[in-house]
């Protein structure tokens, strides 16, 4: 073979054919379950009737539109889950990205692998398991919180999981504990990337640690974190359904009926599928325009993005 002469180079395909085979379950995952139930968006615009077929029997145009818009609920549930989401979003956006920062500068190898896999383990817990641990702990009879009220402060005990004061709260709480860890995870290895070099050129100039968080490690995981921004931004109307269901009470009604859980009762509960679809509809479009606004605002003011 002469020198310089090239074999025939095979099709990426055919080269890295073992990385798309990976790529079949999880496609196959968003087909079935993500864009297959998308054609079930049609029953927003159409009436449904048990037993006359899956996709409605006759045009209805936006008459399902215009009843939630004048529904009080509908506005009380929306107004629950921005409230919601936006409390969440401000308190624990920040937090795993902190926890990821102090835990990379811990030297203590064995110290901060137990911190890191206690730290992330409950996010394999069931949201059933982790709300009945809840209820045990907060339990107006037998809860340590109840008890250590009593026996400390001569305090009444009180039903937390009750009392629509204390919803929020406790789900903010739960969602920190929950994925404070595990989201930590791409903040470390964002960190584990940037360059040695920069924070030698950064000793050599005489920077502090803490100075080298504000001037090497934070902007060099921007990008990510605007990624990551971006996309809490645009599951604003999409809290976790599961938790606030198994935290709801009539109680706490007024602050914890959220989009999903009015979606669920008009459809499920009350076999109300078009008006619940119109409405799931209405909040997925608001998530499309939040995703595309922050991702436009994210290019303009930082000149990072998802697309």
């Amino acid at each position: 073979m002469k020198q310089g002469k090239q074999l025939p180079r095979k099709s990426y395909f055919a080269r890295y054919w073992q990385l798309y085979a990976m790529m079949v379950l999880p496609l196959l995952y968003f087909l079935v379950f993500k864009y297959v139930p998308m054609l079930g968006s049609v029953l927003a615009f159409r009436r449904y009737r048990p037993g006359m077929g899956p996709f409605g029997t006759e045009w209805v145009g936006l008459t399902y539109f215009s009843r939630f818009w004048s529904d009080p609920a509908f506005w009380r549930a929306f107004r629950n889950t921005l409230v919601l989401s936006i409390l969440n979003l401000v308190v624990n956006f920040p937090i795993p990205i902190l926890f990821a920062i102090l835990l990379n500068e811990v030297h203590i190898l064995p110290f901060k692998k137990v911190v890191q896999t206690v730290s992330y383990m409950p996010r394999f817990i069931s949201t059933v398991v982790v709300i009945a641990i809840l209820g045990e702990l907060l339990s107006p009879s037998s809860g340590i919180i109840n008890l250590l009220r009593q026996h400390l402060f001569g305090k009444e005990a009180l039903y937390f999981m009750n009392e629509a004061r204390f919803f929020r709260v406790i789900y903010i709480l739960v969602d920190t504990w929950q994925y404070t860890g595990w989201t930590a995870i791409i903040y470390l290895a964002a960190i584990t990337a940037i360059p040695a070099e920069l924070y030698e050129a950064a000793t050599i100039d005489g920077a502090s640690r803490t100075q080298q968080i504000f001037f090497v490690t934070i902007p060099s995981i921007m990008s990510t974190i605007m990624v990551m921004l971006i996309i809490s931004v645009g599951r604003l109307l999409s809290l976790g359904f599961e938790k606030v269901l198994l935290l709801y009470t009539p109680d706490n009604s007024m602050v914890s009926d959220i989009i999903d859980t009015l979606v669920y009762r008009t459809g499920l509960a009350n076999q109300n599928y078009s008006y619940a679809t119109a409405i799931g509809l209405f909040s997925g479009i608001i998530g499309v325009i939040l995703v595309s606004s922050s991702n436009a605002l994210s290019k303009r003011l930082t000149g990072e993005g998802i697309y």
